[in-house]
């Protein structure tokens, strides 16, 4: 009894052992820096710029804190080419792509609506 017992253990933690993950080679796993340039100047601008072995690309150039504008490129994960442009500055964020869904008219049409009749608040007084 004390043996099968053991023995039901012993089989217990082998079938419990953790399982090795199996290690897939991908672009991006063995990708490489082609290329890369960085410049950064007292006045406070700065430019870099990379590309990789699998078609990663990145630029951008600015003014640290103020404002900066760039390009990043890549290809998705379902094999379309991703082309990404921007600007950032005191007003937010900008990107720009066509893979960047676009906001309906109806939306943009609601706003402007929104923007030219301003909510009014009515006051009603009862009188006791």
């Amino acid at each position: 009894m004390f043996k099968s017992i053991v023995l039901a253990a012993v089989l217990g933690v082998a079938i419990a052992q953790p399982q090795h993950a199996q290690h897939y080679s991908t672009p991006e796993a063995t990708a490489e820096i082609k290329s890369f340039g960085s410049d950064i100047h007292p006045d406070g601008s700065y430019q870099y710029a990379f590309e990789t072995t699998n078609g990663i690309s990145q630029q951008e150039q600015g003014v640290g804190g103020h404002q900066a504008q760039g390009a990043s490129s890549y290809v998705s994960p379902e094999g379309i080419p991703i082309h990404l442009t921007y600007t950032a500055d005191e007003n937010g964020f900008h990107p720009q792509g066509d893979h960047i869904p676009q906001v309906p008219d109806y939306i943009l049409r609601a706003l402007d609506w929104i923007a030219a009749h301003p909510y009014k608040e009515e006051y009603v007084v009862k009188k006791a």
